[in-house]
């Protein structure tokens, strides 16, 4: 008897042994978005270190994480610019938000300190476009009576990559410029009119550039100009309050999201908000996983990661200047998992 005890006990440890060391063998991969991969990065490494599963993040723009997710060549993919509802029926995926934040203009120009600089929708899209092309220009100065502006040339850094980043940027220089929306419009890529102009991969890239070339301006998601310490310029919102970017004024803008109200796959544009706080380009980034999956080990992986991003991650997102989901939205988001994400007909949630 007390043999067959000890058979039992030993065959329970093998067991649990197994399934630890299944656990810990479990490697996820994901490509997309520039704009999350900070906090994407930390919740990986967090994840990881307590539990044994690793998230491999590939930041590759949002246009490359589509088509990686379209391929099949990647776990889960993530973009800025949320699909159409119909986009993903037709391919099977499941789409959902995980953070917001700020895409903020960041500059590099000699004596000019970060939060010092004003600018209004219409005058940043004239730079975009490249009608102003000179830091002394009268439409800049009148913003600026207080600056010393030198006369130097604006060398506008843009993106290269299909991108969510540029998506959320040009979205909203559409919505405060008429001429921007006829001349350049809105998308992931556009062709950037302004004939002094510079072009970097990621919102890392674009980082880069700036930091390096004087005189330049792009526009980064704000964790890349905050964990750089690249000078950024402040923006007259709605409200017609010059504002600075700050956890504050991206959650300010993104209180008057309604997601009850989204369409499926959650796609909310949040640019230009109310509110004399609201700082006014402001988007989510979300997440696109499958609706079957072969794995369903791996199908389930991938969703406790993100649980836990929501529930365990929310310091984290917001010491890099993310904003969280609101717990009722995480609620609907793992609502629509446990309704839509299967393997072989069988929900993998919860």
């Amino acid at each position: 008897m007390r043999k067959l005890w000890y058979l039992s006990v030993a065959a329970l440890s093998v067991l649990a042994l197994v399934t630890l060391c299944q656990a810990e063998s479990v490697s996820l991969n994901g490509a997309g978005a520039s704009f999350p991969y900070p906090v994407y990065s930390q919740w990986a490494h967090k994840y990881h270190e307590l539990n044994g599963v690793k998230v491999n993040y590939q930041s590759i723009g949002s246009g490359g994480g589509i088509a990686q997710t379209k391929a099949k060549t990647v776990d889960f993919g993530a973009t800025d610019e949320p699909m159409k509802p119909e986009e993903l029926g037709k391919i099977g995926l499941v789409q959902f938000p995980t953070v917001m934040g700020g895409v903020v203009p960041v500059f590099n120009v000699p004596g000019i300190e970060s939060g010092k600089l004003k600018l209004d929708g219409a005058t940043l899209a004239a730079i975009f476009m490249g009608t102003i092309s000179q830091w002394d220009d009268a439409a800049i100065k009148k913003l600026n009576g207080d600056l010393k502006l030198p006369s130097q040339a604006i060398t506008v850094a843009h993106r290269t990559d299909g991108s969510g980043t540029t998506f959320i940027f040009t979205s909203y220089l559409a919505a405060v410029s008429p001429e921007f929306k006829a001349k350049v419009g809105a998308g992931k890529a556009v062709k950037w009119p302004a004939a002094n102009s510079i072009g970097g991969k990621g919102n890392e890239g674009v980082a880069g550039q700036v930091k390096a070339v004087s005189g330049a301006i792009g526009y980064v998601e704000y964790a890349y100009a905050f964990q750089n310490k690249i000078p950024y310029a402040r923006l007259k919102n709605q409200a017609g309050k010059f504002v600075s970017p700050s956890i504050e004024s991206f959650q300010a803008a993104a209180a008057n999201a309604d997601w009850t109200k989204a369409p499926k796959g959650f796609s909310l544009m949040l640019n230009n908000q109310p509110g004399e706080a609201s700082w006014p380009i402001v988007g989510a980034t979300y997440i696109m996983v499958y609706k079957d999956y072969a794995d369903a080990n791996k199908g389930q992986a991938i969703l406790k990661f993100f649980d836990w991003g929501y529930k365990h991650g929310a310091e984290m997102a917001k010491g890099l200047q993310y904003v969280p989901l609101p717990e009722n939205v995480v609620k609907l988001v793992e609502a629509e998992w446990a309704k839509e994400v299967k393997s072989g007909g069988k929900p993998l949630w919860p």
